[in-house]
């Protein structure tokens, strides 16, 4: 292990700097990573605008923030190569600066891209700051030398007969970074596929969601193989699993067909007005399982997708935003229906979002044992804001309206009957 550390660039820029190199070569090296370093900062402020994306957002911040130490990684490594080349000069400080690059691109790739394709909160947090401790401990053990010792002592440990703990690591590995891309491509994707104005919505969520679908299963079958699983040996496995899918997931997975059925055919658009299931709400949401409606109350329904393929759903957008309230009010046999019809749509027409074409109509509905029903029908284009506010102010008024207009609003009448018996008479 000592043998392994004098080797190490830290151990010969250590040398380097007390016996072997002279003060002009160690200034040399000094001044080429400070002018690396300089011209980096320089290159990056010059192309900072050009830098920036507009219509494709690839990563959370800045692209300044990697562009900074990936530019000064190349102009570092350059200059080591000519000086080791041309010069036959010592670079053990300019090779620790390449591998301190190194460290400080990941780190920034790491936050950049992880940051725009996890969620805000603390697991995208953990997972930034976990590759952030892989990237200081990888600059360590590369620095000391000490890398293959411990990959190694890692491939020394079994974890069964035939899979060491090495072997687990590099599927992790392999799995996390082509997983990690594939959602990168397919958040890139979505995002710019969601502000394309030319497409329908649904048409947008088709595209990303079957973009990040087929980006995750190709990332799976490209990381197997790189880290020596042969992807054919989970063929029985894979029949098995999709046996008990077939029986034990079957909602589920009919769930997630009926999404893609439901934003293929385009039968239902977020903004949307719905009734399904005795709900009736604007869909906000149309996710792979499931459909989320918001009733006028604020409330929020999650719809299973299957119960809008095979259930009857009243769609009051489909064709026409334009839908019809009906108000019922009673007034007293004997009054002038006439003009209670008439002060109905007058009440209805000083509404703002009731439409004058077509205009509200009011009419007889039934004649009940309380009174004669009359049935006010008007029309409206904003369903998603309900008709509780209109049929509230059309009633109000009427309280007012019908009275002074001689027509009586009943009132409910029960007859109570007093029969005698032998012991009431008595008293």
């Amino acid at each position: 292990m000592a043998s392994t550390f004098d080797n190490s660039p830290l151990a010969r820029a250590l040398e380097a700097i007390r016996h072997t190199a002279s003060p002009g070569e160690l200034g040399l090296q000094v001044a080429v990573i400070a002018g690396a370093l300089l011209l980096a900062w320089i290159a990056t402020r010059l192309t900072r605008h050009r830098l920036k994306v507009t219509r494709w957002q690839f990563g959370k911040g800045e692209f300044e923030r990697v562009a900074f130490p990936m530019i000064a990684l190349v102009f570092v490594w350059t200059a080591k190569a000519i000086l080791s080349a041309s010069l036959r000069v010592e670079t053990g400080p300019i090779e620790i600066a390449v591998y301190t690059l190194w460290a400080f691109v990941v780190i920034r790739a790491a936050s950049y891209v992880l940051g725009h394709i996890l969620p805000e909160g603390e697991f995208q947090s953990s997972i930034i700051r976990f590759v952030v401790l892989l990237a200081w401990v990888g600059l360590l053990l590369r620095v000391t030398d000490f890398m293959p010792e411990v990959l190694d002592a890692l491939d020394s440990y079994n974890v069964t007969q035939q899979i060491t703990v090495l072997d687990v690591l590099k599927v992790a590995l392999a799995l996390f970074l082509s997983i990690t891309v594939a959602l990168w491509i397919s958040r890139v994707t979505e995002g710019r596929v969601m502000a394309a104005e030319s497409l329908e919505p649904t048409t947008r969520l088709v595209i990303s969601k079957i973009t990040r679908v087929m980006a995750i299963l190709l990332a799976i079958f490209v990381a197997l193989p790189l880290a020596g699983i042969d992807v054919t040996t989970l063929s029985v496995f894979s029949g098995a699993l999709g046996v008990g899918l077939g029986f034990g997931l079957q909602k589920v997975a009919s769930n997630y067909v009926s999404g893609f059925i439901v934003l293929l055919d385009r039968s239902l658009r977020i903004g949307d007005v719905i009734l399904v299931d005795g709900r009736r709400g604007q869909v906000i949401a149309i996710q792979s399982r499931c459909t989320v409606i918001r009733g006028s109350d604020g409330v929020e329904s999650i719809i299973p997708n299957e119960k809008l393929i095979t259930d009857t759903i009243g769609h009051q957008t489909y064709s026409s935003s334009r839908v019809a309230a009906t108000i019922a009010a009673t007034i007293a046999y004997g009054s002038d229906v006439d003009r209670a019809c008439a002060i109905l749509v007058e009440l209805a027409k000083k509404q703002p979002r009731v439409l004058a074409d077509p205009g509200p109509v009011a009419r007889i509905k039934q004649l009940t044992e309380r009174g004669i029903e009359l049935e006010l029908t008007v029309w409206i284009s904003d369903p998603v804001n309900g008709d509780g506010d209109i049929r509230g102010d059309v009633l109000k008024g009427a309280l007012t309206a019908f009275p002074a207009a001689g027509i009586g609003i009943p009132l409910p009448q029960r007859e109570v009957r007093v029969i005698a018996t032998p012991e009431t008479t008595k008293t």
